[in-house]
């Protein structure tokens, strides 16, 4: 049995900052020991984001010829990811991991954070982990169409876009059943996890137990 936070309770997905909320871009790409190549590599992405727009197949050809770089897709413009922290990647890891062991055997698949998710005709996002259990999303697809499970590790960049405008965008999408947040620094963990037509929230501390609901595991 887990424990739950005195702030659980039903949500309905609105920012937890207000209702003025923006996305936070940051590019930050250091290659130690070669200024030129990062200073390349920051003017590529500056460049491509003060682009007027671009379309769906343009966006998906520029992800094909930088395969090092991945890049959002929002309203007709490009976001350059920025790259995260090795205690970032580790949780990260340890996530992917962990929900690979617990759901071998079944229809689901766990996807990293190289691979894109569809949230809707002009927006495509980078969640750290994403799983799907429907078959089409197998194979040589070019995005996740029907995730079923979000999971963002929250970073001091990344934060405020997560918990607002990406929660927004998660909960309006038709297949996502739960998303999660977890705190890279205090391992605090929270989710909102759909029951019919409503959202519930739910919090967790590093000692808690866990409940998937979108997977009862």
């Amino acid at each position: 049995m887990h424990h739950r936070s005195e702030d659980d309770g039903e949500r309905d997905c609105s920012p937890q900052y207000g209702t003025h909320y923006a996305i936070i871009v940051q590019i930050y790409q250091r290659y130690p020991g070669d200024h030129h190549i990062w200073k390349k590599r920051h003017e590529r992405a500056m460049a491509i984001e003060n682009r007027r727009s671009m379309t769906v197949e343009e966006y998906f050809q520029l992800e094909a010829n930088d395969p090092e770089t991945r890049y959002e897709y929002i309203d007709g413009h490009v976001y350059a990811m920025a790259g995260g922290t090795a205690n970032h990647d580790t949780i990260k890891s340890n996530i992917q991991r962990t929900l690979w062991n617990l759901l071998r055997g079944s229809n689901c698949r766990v996807y990293s954070s190289d691979m894109k998710v569809y949230i809707s005709e002009t927006r495509y996002f980078h969640p750290d982990v994403t799983v799907t259990c429907d078959p089409r999303d197998r194979g040589r697809v070019q995005a996740i169409q029907s995730p079923r499970l979000i999971v963002e590790v929250l970073s001091p960049t990344t934060e405020l876009t997560d918990r607002t405008w990406k929660l927004k965008n998660y909960c309006a999408h038709p297949t996502i059943e739960e998303y999660v947040l977890v705190d890279s620094q205090s391992l605090k963990i929270e989710s909102y996890h759909k029951e019919q037509n409503r959202w519930i929230y739910e919090a967790f501390e590093n000692t808690d137990d866990f409940t998937l609901h979108s997977f009862d595991v």
